[in-house]
């Protein structure tokens, strides 16, 4: 199986994200992420839906548009081709992903898992939402066509509820960039692997998995699934296989090597070959591109390698550490009195890039309001620590 070499995405989506207007750089990058999902199921859309996403992306119509006009397209369509059926999936399939990956609500729960399988293949599977009711095998191509062992049906939620329940109760205060990239990497595969639905399991894990990163405060860099999402899958299996009578173990450090570059800006050579379980030898070492710039690639070097150079978000991030503060708290560690100033300089800037969050998000005016860190401060306090 040869990577995905983005056939279908004809949008220059970097121009957009490079030079657009905020708005237009998240509707892109939404359609971006949409269109190269579908190659993990050997799909590409249609020169209609690119043209459609761009009108959207030029704010031409909504995406709501966007949605009707595929599925208007489809409805009124005389003459049929070879290979029609799989274009329209991509196409529709792209268009209920943009919609999920646009709104900013998320349920990190089994219900909330299966509510993004419903809504992206909406108007495509007729069992969009619903789990599998027996079991399955599939032959894998990094696998020479063994497979792996997928949960049996009958244990579906359950499995579900405990990963959700597991990682909930999963706390990331103190961890280093390695141990917390382990921990998502493990849940990740681990939900992965449970494989709840008949179809689109690994374009639904990947929503999933973008949504959660974004509640844990990171700023993802969806160009990875992208444009390797194939390699993202495959590392899933490796993930997840074992076979002692080859010499097999689990291997999840290509996975690790994929959040690797998503979180952390590393450069591993994400090419589905080094995943081979029988690689030749030119593929036995998966390289990182950048190591012979940078040799040392611990993280906790700097403080600013997760996203800011801003002192005053260091400062802050510094002064609520592991602790739920009150704005009053913060105020008083800092030495300020105008809470004006503070919101302005401070506070807004380091919710804004994800940094810090409320205790009672859906109240402001809470009257027990507090703040703590995300996930992403959490690394950023690490850090802070650890140089001083």
């Amino acid at each position: 199986m040869e990577d995905n070499k983005d056939k279908s995405m004809y949008i220059d989506f970097d121009e957009y994200i490079r030079q657009g207007e905020p708005e237009k750089r998240d509707r892109a990058d939404a359609w971006r992420v949409a269109i190269g999902l579908q190659a993990v199921d050997g799909l590409t859309t249609s020169a209609y839906l690119q043209e459609t996403a761009r009108r959207n992306i030029e704010g031409d119509i909504t995406i709501d548009e966007a949605k009707e006009l595929v599925n208007q397209y489809y409805i009124t369509k005389t003459t049929h081709d070879k290979g029609d059926a799989d274009v329209e999936e991509a196409d529709r399939v792209s268009a209920n992903i943009v919609k999920v990956l646009s709104q900013p609500t998320f349920a990190f729960n089994t219900n909330g898992f299966i509510s993004v399988h419903r809504r992206v293949f909406d108007g495509v599977l007729k069992q969009a939402g619903e789990l599998r009711q027996y079991d399955i095998t599939k032959k894998e191509w990094v696998l020479e066509g063994d497979t792996i062992r997928y949960l049996n049906w009958e244990d579906l939620r359950r499995a579900l509820d405990y990963d959700m329940e597991q990682e909930r109760n999963r706390s990331y205060s103190g961890k280093s960039a390695d141990e917390m990239i382990s921990q998502i990497s493990s849940f990740v595969s681990g939900l992965w692997q449970i494989h709840p639905f008949p179809e689109g399991n690994t374009r639904t894990t990947a929503v999933f998995t973008i949504q959660y990163l974004r509640s844990l405060g990171f700023n993802v860099n969806n160009d990875l699934f992208a444009k390797h999402s194939w390699y993202f899958r495959n590392a899933l299996v490796r993930a997840n296989y074992k076979n002692v009578v080859k010499g097999i173990e689990y291997t999840p450090v290509y996975l690790e090597r994929f959040f690797r570059n998503l979180l952390l800006g590393e450069q591993w050579d994400l090419r589905n070959r080094y995943l081979h379980i029988n690689p030749t030898q030119e593929w036995r070492v998966q390289p990182n591109l950048n190591a012979k710039q940078t040799p040392d690639k611990s993280p906790d070097k700097s403080p600013d390698k997760f996203g800011t150079k801003n002192q005053y978000i260091i400062n802050l991030v510094a002064v609520i550490g592991q602790t739920e503060t009150s704005i009053k708290e913060m105020l008083a560690h800092l030495g300020l009195k105008n809470r004006e100033s503070f919101m302005d300089v401070y506070l807004n800037p380091a919710i804004k890039e994800k940094f810090v969050r409320m205790l009672y998000p859906d109240k402001p005016r809470h009257p027990r309001q507090k703040y703590l860190l995300t996930a992403k401060g959490v690394l950023l306090y690490n850090q802070i620590m650890k140089k001083d």
